[in-house]
């Protein structure tokens, strides 16, 4: 099998992962080195076909001993296997990088042999690309559950991100589909990483030229749907996680159903894409605007409305604290009135110290009106022309739905294109130099 061939088979079974952030770290480039990082991040939307590729996304193999339900590679699987070899993927990477088709590199792998020995091929590709093709780009890799702490440590030296995927929201449900996989097993590195990441900081303050360990943190996924649990299991969960682990995002991926098991929703289920709009939008809310699981779900209301977004809904059934005068509002109070942001809160803190802010002002600072108009009041009193009798109206008029064209969870829609942008001579011109 040629380079290519394993390269539009490795590249099609990455696509179900979706924690491949690249923002972060910022690195600028050296003399003698090519490629830099910066911390805007990079665009990671691209097709397994190559089509608008930043980020090579892409496994090291797709041969796997563990035997996971929902995973297209588990090993019961009857699927056509591959494996790069460590000098095959660093070369394709460089190469990629020099002809500007990449920016990074997102690595990922199956479970081949032992975690040990999958991590110990991750790691001498990685090697090959820092210390024999001087590579100073953005690297994203994934670790395997159940690896020697050594060599996690070593890898993620190399690395600019970690992550290590929980997958499913509970212990129960993981001894149910993925019986090679444990909770402590996956936590374990986790706390490793998030241990050796502070570490590290303290020695960069005594050491200017220490190594610099995962510089842009570490990260998870948890899929959707594919289990029974509950959003709030799963936030409340997610918000363990940032506070024990500190991890930079935690991602939730709506299960895509692409095999048939009687503990999987059918094939033909449609995936909770709405449900996976409504997480990341709590989860934006627990991380920059001072909410807590317990306040956005409790055991009354398990689960999102899929109608309107949390903060909403949040304001809604807590109409007691609203209307909430502008002028007066503390920060905190700002940021949870459905319609104002982070900066939107920042400029009415500035605009209040030089005169009472209007509800003209608040339009022209750019806040959504349109929202927050229920909710507020400008000097006293409400905007004009507003006459909402009961909370059921004001629940009715803001029920968002959006069009969601998944940019993590449509795998069948990384192949709209009939042509490919990187084709079989593409790959043959990059790894004989003929650039």
């Amino acid at each position: 099998m040629d380079v290519f061939d394993k390269l539009t088979i490795l590249s099609d079974s990455a696509k179900y992962d979706v924690a491949c952030t690249s923002s972060g770290v910022d690195r600028n480039g050296k003399q003698g080195k090519i490629g830099n990082t910066t911390s805007a991040g990079i665009c990671h939307s691209f097709a397994a076909d190559g089509r608008c590729i930043s980020l090579l996304k892409v496994l090291m193999t797709n041969v796997c001993v563990f035997d996971c339900k929902y995973c297209v590679n588990r090993a019961s699987n009857d699927t056509l296997r591959a494996a790069f070899t460590p000098k095959e993927l660093a070369e394709l990477t460089i190469n990629f990088y020099r002809r500007n088709y990449i920016e990074g590199l997102f690595l990922s792998s199956g479970v081949i042999k032992n975690p040990n020995y999958t991590i110990e091929q991750m790691t001498k590709a990685l090697e090959l690309l820092r210390n024999d093709y001087h590579f100073g780009g953005y690297i994203h890799v994934k670790a395997i559950p159940g690896a020697d702490s050594e060599l996690i440590t070593r890898l993620g030296l190399l690395a600019d991100r970690m992550s290590i995927n929980i997958e499913l929201p509970s212990q129960e449900s993981l001894k149910l589909l993925a019986p090679n996989k444990t909770r402590e097993s996956i936590l374990r590195p986790m706390g490793l990483i998030s241990n050796k990441i502070e570490e590290n900081s303290t020695d960069l303050v005594k050491f200017r030229h220490a190594s610099k360990f995962v510089p842009a943190g570490q990260s998870t996924q948890l899929i959707i749907g594919a289990t029974p649990e509950t959003d709030q299991k799963i936030l409340t969960l997610t918000e363990g996680l940032y506070r024990k682990y500190h991890l930079k995002r935690v991602f939730f991926s709506a299960y895509m159903p692409v095999t048939e098991h009687s503990l999987l929703p059918a094939v033909d289920t449609k995936p909770p894409l709405m449900r996976e709009h409504r997480l990341y939008q709590a989860d934006w809310l627990l991380r920059f605007y001072g909410f807590k699981a317990e306040e956005l779900l409790n055991e009354q209301n398990p689960n999102f409305n899929l109608q309107v977004d949390p903060k909403c809904n949040w304001a809604l059934n807590h109409l007691e604290k609203f209307p909430i005068e502008i002028n007066k509002a503390p920060y905190e109070m700002l940021l949870r009135i459905p319609g104002i942001g982070v900066t939107g809160a920042m400029r009415i803190l500035t605009a209040r110290k030089s005169g009472a802010i209007d509800f003209t002002g608040l339009k022209k600072m750019g806040i959504v009106l349109k929202r927050a108009q229920y909710f507020i009041t400008c000097k006293g009193k409400i905007m004009a022309g507003l006459n909402i009798a009961s909370d059921g109206q004001i629940r009715a008029l803001l029920a968002d739905r959006p069009k969601l064209t998944s940019h993590y969870s449509y795998p069948e829609q990384l192949s709209l294109f009939n042509e490919p942008l990187i084709t079989r001579e593409d790959v043959q011109q990059c790894l004989t130099g003929q650039i």
